[in-house]
């Protein structure tokens, strides 16, 4: 257990928090009007579920961050049997089963807290296979692939099942980004890139050459979601359409607060730059961008100064999982990447998600505050 009291948060950090914080309940609030009436209190909710988030990250700094690396195993063995239990008793939103449904809470997304749960575990088996090898041979490298391989499929698997495509695409995305600094030879990501690019090409040409083929195949459910991702590249689908007017309609100092001029779905979570950006205009968008980018470079730097492999690991982990789904989440509300139902972290409404980046947060600030321990002790 660590003594909390001696410890000090890093303002580069909680200062961009705080106000990704401010701006999201601003935001969730100002999409009031596009929200049935029903979902009316989530700007109140999503300040509880940061209250929340804050104690969470308390806890976390509390325990200590070996406590959670000694454990990690643990952690994965229940986040597995969570997304297990997800498929039976899960309940069904938008004929999907990713969530449970607490009374008096609300829904639980396990696949959120998966995500942190791989990131530890992916950067403690980096970490003692770099230990245990210090100058690994190919086949050697092979094996550790393997292994963690299975670690990342068997919960893809899962979460595939749910169904969550967009997911299980940040799973592959931290894996990829933790072993990019792990120093295994890089020949490994031009055999896998090379595999993955075979993968999606022939998936694609079943689906362009005969779509009853593919629906042979790969069933209703898969092409439907296929559809879905290429709607992006005509642009077409009434949510983002709606969502790049409302965009373009903010001009360059926005419409104001609680002004959002067009209704598409999902305003909350999904496009919520989108109900940012017709707010608060470009101006508000590129300072916004700013702070998103500023949070992102301290992490980047935080990882380069802190004198454990495992955490460079674990950040690296976790500044992959941000990057993709902030350039996700902003690239699909301006029509350049496709929809995925990926949100924006730390802005967009959610419980479960937030809750899972204040664990991270937990994590980051522990990391921050043995690097400056460490520095000042030089």
């Amino acid at each position: 257990m660590k003594n909390i009291s001696k410890y000090k948060v890093d303002l580069g950090i909680i200062i961009p928090l705080i106000l990704m914080a401010i701006i999201s309940i601003i935001t969730i609030y100002s999409a009031q009007n596009l929200l049935a009436s029903y979902l009316n209190d989530l700007a109140l909710k999503q300040l509880y579920w940061y209250i929340g988030g804050f104690l969470v990250a308390y806890f976390i700094m509390f325990i200590g961050n070996d406590f959670i690396y000694k454990n990690v195993w643990i952690l994965y063995i229940i986040g597995i049997i969570s997304l297990i239990l997800l498929l039976f008793l899960g309940t069904p939103i938008n004929d999907a089963k990713c969530w449970f449904t607490i009374p008096g809470i609300g829904t639980i997304q396990p696949s959120e807290f998966m995500k942190i749960i791989l990131i530890l575990t992916i950067g403690t088996m980096i970490h003692k296979f770099n230990e245990n090898f210090t100058n690994p041979t190919v086949f050697e490298e092979f094996k550790f692939l393997v292994k963690v391989g299975i670690v990342v499929l068997i919960p893809s698997i899962l979460t595939f099942m749910q169904p969550d495509t967009g997911v299980v695409l940040i799973y592959l995305l931290i894996t990829v980004g933790m072993l990019l600094v792990s120093g295994i030879r890089y020949r490994w990501f031009i055999l896998l890139i090379s595999i993955f690019i075979f993968l999606v090409a022939s998936v694609l040409l079943i689906y362009f050459i005969s779509n009853d083929l593919f629906l042979k195949i790969f069933g209703t459910d898969f092409f439907l979601r296929v559809d879905r991702l290429l709607d992006w590249s005509n642009k077409s689908g009434y949510q983002l359409e709606n969502g790049m007017s409302a965009i373009g309609a903010g001009g360059l100092l926005g419409k104001g607060f609680g002004n959002t001029p067009l209704y598409f779905p999902e305003p909350q979570t999904d496009f919520i730059f989108a109900v940012f950006s017709s707010n608060f205009g470009f101006i508000g968008s590129v300072l916004l961008l700013g702070l998103i980018v500023f949070f992102d470079i301290k992490l980047i730097l935080l990882a380069l100064k802190t004198n454990s492999n495992t955490n460079k690991y674990i950040i690296a982990g976790i500044v992959s999982m941000l990057i993709y789904q902030q350039l996700q989440n902003i690239g699909m509300t301006l029509g350049i990447m496709p929809i995925t139902g990926i949100t924006l972290p730390f802005i967009s409404y959610g419980g479960s998600s937030l809750l899972s980046y204040m664990i991270m947060i937990g994590i980051i600030f522990n990391i921050s505050n043995e690097t400056m321990r460490y520095t000042n002790y030089k």
